[in-house]
Order: C-alpha cells, then sequence, then structure tokens
C-alpha cells in the first residue's frame, strides 16, 4: 500500500512538473545545469541595471554634497577681497570640484556596485535557475535518496 502512495505522489509530481514545462533533454545522472544557463544573461541584465540606478543616484548625491561644501570653504576661507574675486573663486571651485568629485564618485560607485550586484545577482539567479531545472527533473532520475 505505502509503494502505490509513493508511485501515485510521484506521477502527480511529475505529471504536475511537466505538464507546463517544454520537452526536456534526457535527464543526467546527477543534478548540475548546463555549461549555458538562462542564469546567465539574466543575472548579468540585472545586475548591469541595478549597477547603473545604484550608481548615478549615489554619484549624483555624493556629488553635490561634496561640491557644494567644498566650495562653501574654500570661498570663504581663501577670498576676503571683492565680490568680483568671490563670485569668480566660487564658480571656479564649484565647477572644478563637481568635476573631479563626480568623475572620482561614478567610476568608484560604478565598480564597486557593478561587482557586488553582479556577483549578488549571478549567485541567486544561478541557485534559483539551479533548483528550477532540479525540480523539473523527472523523478525517475537517481539523484534521489535510495529508500
Amino acid at each position: 500500500m505505502r509503494d502505490c502512495l509513493r508511485e501515485a505522489s510521484e506521477a502527480r509530481l511529475y505529471i504536475h512538473t511537466h505538464a507546463r514545462t517544454p520537452a526536456r533533454p534526457p535527464a543526467r545522472t546527477h543534478a548540475r545545469p548546463p555549461a549555458r544557463t538562462p542564469a546567465r544573461p539574466h543575472a548579468r541584465t540585472h545586475a548591469r541595471r541595478h549597477a547603473h540606478t545604484h550608481t548615478h543616484t549615489h554619484t549624483h548625491t555624493h556629488t553635490h554634497t561634496h561640491t557644494h561644501t567644498h566650495t562653501h570653504t574654500h570661498t570663504h576661507t581663501h577670498n576676503t577681497h571683492t565680490l568680483h574675486t568671490y563670485i569668480h573663486t566660487y564658480i571656479h571651485t564649484y565647477i572644478h570640484t563637481y568635476i573631479h568629485t563626480y568623475i572620482h564618485t561614478y567610476i568608484h560607485t560604478y565598480i564597486h556596485t557593478y561587482i557586488h550586484t553582479y556577483i549578488h545577482t549571478y549567485i541567486h539567479t544561478y541557485i534559483h535557475t539551479y533548483i528550477l531545472l532540479v525540480l523539473s527533473m523527472p523523478m525517475s532520475t537517481n539523484w534521489l535518496p535510495s529508500d
């Protein structure tokens, strides 16, 4: 009786799993995804998109904060002359600091975020795809532990 229930359960799971999925190549004897899985392009796309968004936001925030602070400090510290000198120093410092900070922050943040996001997304997506691949295998393969 127990064997009948187990076979019925396996058959139900097999039908439920494969009724909605396209035909697959013959099952392997070990649970390992093929060399090229949908995880790779998906992980790359997601990582690039997330890195770009995070980099853009962080760069603008850091650049504006640093530029305003540096410009304000530099202008007030080094300039006790005329209004013309004050404006000239302010504009020069603002532009110089903005460009320098923007480039530095953008490069640093982009590299850091891209590497972090790529690794995180790649691992997450790869594991997710791996699990789906393993769960979609027929129950008759020998990767299951035997009783």
